[in-house]
């Protein structure tokens, strides 16, 4: 679906972060918040630095009058003014922007942008983000697809349903990503998903996942955040293979 290849969409070998995260936030005991009224009339700035300096206001302060200028500028022209819709709506959750969210991320070209939305569709805590979310998972380049694994925990409160429909797709990024930070973030979101699982073949089928990839994967990152999951679960098999594990001196 995307080239992970292409540097232009994300370098994904260099980082995992976008350029949001890497701007200093403001110092809060030396400058004061932003002014939500001079922001709002800055989103519809035509310059574009102004529209991304007022979206990214919005990370800061949370004002509902914001949502409906910030989901117009979804499509900005400008991907730095996009990325910063972006988290300025997952500060800012609202039913109404989860639909704007969920087509821009179907159709924007930059990844650190679509890192952002999948990010925003996870705070907006709607099942509506379910599928758009595993999809993420299953084909965007990586950095997308590690913030993908995480939002899905944000939908725990989901149906059994729901959740007998994410456990399956999150077990195989486990198994077969490529990225060892994707297969940790999986790890982790295994462990809290299946809390809300009983005892079922897809729950048994986690576990077994987990197991492998504590003792098998190549990363011991991966091995470590597996063995959390486990530990988190407190699946008495899960329990029973890790003591002993740690008898042999292999865990």
């Amino acid at each position: 679906m995307y080239d992970d290849d292409d540097p232009i969409v994300l370098a994904v070998d260099d980082e995992l972060d976008s350029p949001l995260d890497r701007l200093e936030p403001a110092d809060s005991e030396s400058e004061p918040l932003p002014d939500p009224e001079a922001m709002l009339l800055l989103l519809a700035s035509p310059e574009a630095a102004q529209r991304m300096q007022a979206a990214r206001a919005f990370c800061e302060v949370a004002d509902e009058r914001a949502v409906v200028p910030l989901i117009a500028l979804l499509d900005d022209v400008c991907p730095l003014v996009r990325v910063s819709v972006a988290y300025a709506l997952g500060h800012n959750p609202s039913p109404h922007a989860v639909e704007p969210l969920i087509a821009q991320l179907a159709s924007d070209w930059n990844g650190y942008v679509r890192k952002g939305l999948v990010w925003a569709l996870g705070n907006c805590r709607d099942r509506r983000s379910l599928q758009p979310l595993l999809q993420a998972l299953s084909t965007d380049v990586a950095a997308v697809r590690l913030w993908a694994a995480s939002a899905l925990v944000q939908l725990i409160q989901l149906s059994y349903e729901d959740l007998v429909m994410a456990v399956p797709p999150t077990i195989e990024a486990l198994r077969r990503d490529e990225v060892a930070a994707v297969r940790s973030n999986c790890a982790w979101t295994l462990g809290q998903l299946c809390r809300e699982l009983p005892g079922n073949v897809i729950y048994a089928t986690a576990v077994d996942a987990l197991l492998e990839a504590m003792v098998e994967d190549e990363d011991l990152g991966v091995q470590e955040d597996a063995k959390a999951a486990l530990l988190r679960l407190g699946d008495p098999r899960g329990l029973q293979t890790i003591e002993e594990l740690e008898l042999e001196g292999l865990c």
